[in-house]
């Protein structure tokens, strides 16, 4: 990576290449940045994606009750949500980039959809 990254970030990096050593090349993954702290969040990373069902920004927000938010933003608007992700269900839930959808009747999250 070229960009300086936070510690948070590049947990998350680590736990996605963990999981999937191919996922961010499937993603066509690039541009990665750190998501400051805030009051509801530790911080994250962002990343552009070009997918082939979605392209645009995906935002990976690290809560402060040690679960993550992960927001897929197309020109500059909120496309599609997920609430309550563990790091062991990221590459899951980023896979709505290749249009693959999660089956959420056995999993312990929220999705919001938009």
């Amino acid at each position: 990576m070229e960009n300086q990254i936070s510690p948070v970030a590049q947990t998350i990096l680590d736990q996605i290449q963990y999981t999937d050593c191919c996922a961010l090349k499937a993603w066509g993954a690039s541009e990665f940045f750190s998501v400051p702290a805030t009051k509801e969040f530790q911080g994250g990373l962002y990343f552009t994606v070009d997918g082939v069902e979605f392209q645009g920004t995906v935002k990976i927000e690290l809560r402060w009750v040690d679960d993550y938010t992960v927001s897929f933003i197309k020109s500059g608007k909120l496309r599609h949500q997920v609430k309550g992700v563990y790091y062991d269900m990221l590459v899951d839930v980023i896979d709505y980039v290749e249009g693959k959808k999660m089956d959420t009747n056995n999993r312990s999250f929220k999705q919001l959809s938009k």
